[in-house]
């Protein structure tokens, strides 16, 4: 299915069981909406999906891996070997990543958009759209062609994700330098001053953190990106990893499944694909607020909260994998069926 496609079927959450979820919240023995965000997670979901019987049981995050030419303005203190180490250690489940999803009993799919001279191994997919992307402060990113190409890999790949049985689908990425090219599409985006969203990454050094601005001012000057245009701000600022968690929030929220999202690559990509498809905002769940600087003005902008604010900002899922035992804790309350009317006390009302 072509993204032109997906954003047409795209449908808003069904109020019905937004209203039959707010109520099971409302009657359980507790003071009204006591547990915050972590109940209006439940209820989002309950709209998306259409029922108020929700069920999380077999989760998917899916880590999409590429390389950006714009490390070789010394945006980070690390290279595209790095990128392609991690990679394959997702793929032999022994990052940081999978010791994570292995305690919340959570399935990753490392997957190779673009890692730079990246020659495969085992269990991460083989989804590649080009060898890297060039160097924003000099060029564009990609071809137009390009980019569509990875947004509607990562459409695919939520519905094969959907398919396998998933009840929720969580986003990940790996990428040296994807923290510029993500501060590059949010100023775009959001209109703001790279200086006021970039952060230090890996572990930047004052200079390296004025070398990373200028890149990100100068890749913006040279492209001259249409704010107006999400497909064009991808295809010139960004990656093939923020291409593809466009469409994973976009296929994700075309098979009604709830999209977990990371930290701030994650957000920015949801930002895309909500500007490409407001209804597609219906899906995405926020799992924490990322160290980076970004993060906040991009959750804002898509009007979410993150679960978790605990400054992490190591990228690979871990946030979203983070936020997963939130949700069990919530649904465990929401479940229980333990109510006012089985205390024999009157129930909360808002005064």
């Amino acid at each position: 299915m072509t993204w032109k496609e997906t954003l047409e079927k795209i449908q808003a959450g069904e109020e019905t069981a937004r209203a039959r979820a707010l109520r099971r919240w409302d009657s359980l023995a507790k003071p009204l909406g006591s547990l915050g965000i972590l109940e209006e997670a439940i209820v989002r979901i309950a709209a998306l999906t259409g029922t108020a019987e929700v069920c999380l049981k077999n989760r998917a995050l899916v880590v999409l891996c590429a390389d950006n030419g714009v490390v070789s303005q010394g945006v980070s203190q690390s290279d595209a070997s790095v990128t392609r180490a991690v990679t394959a250690a997702l793929g032999n489940q022994s990052s940081t990543v999978n010791y994570m999803a292995q305690k919340v009993n959570c399935q990753v799919v490392p997957v190779d958009l673009g890692v730079l001279d990246f020659l495969g191994a085992p269990g991460v997919k083989n989804c590649r759209v080009r060898n890297g992307t060039g160097d924003i402060s000099q060029g564009p990113a990609m071809t137009r062609a390009q980019c569509i190409q990875a947004i509607e890999t990562g459409i695919s790949l939520a519905q094969e994700v959907k398919e396998t049985g998933a009840s929720i689908l969580l986003t990940g990425e790996m990428g040296i330098g994807n923290t510029t090219t993500s501060c590059a599409v949010a100023s775009v985006l959001l209109g703001r001053d790279p200086g006021q969203l970039a952060g230090r990454g890996s572990g930047l050094s004052e200079e390296g953190f004025r070398r990373k601005v200028r890149a990100i001012r100068q890749a913006i000057c040279r492209n001259a990106p249409d704010p107006g245009d999400p497909i064009s701000v991808l295809q010139t600022v960004g990656g093939l990893d923020l291409a593809g968690l466009c469409g994973l929030c976009l296929g994700g929220a075309y098979v009604r499944l709830p999209v977990l999202l990371d930290g701030l690559i994650a957000d920015v990509a949801a930002l895309c694909a909500v500007r490409l498809c407001p209804r597609a905002a219906d899906a995405l769940l926020a799992g924490h607020v990322s160290a980076e600087p970004g993060a906040q003005w991009v959750l804002q902008a898509l009007g979410l909260r993150g679960m978790i604010q605990a400054e992490m900002r190591l990228g690979e899922g871990t946030g979203a994998v983070a936020a997963l035992p939130l949700l069990d804790l919530a649904l465990a309350v929401y479940q229980s069926g333990h109510t006012f009317a089985q205390l024999g006390i009157e129930a909360y009302t808002p005064q």
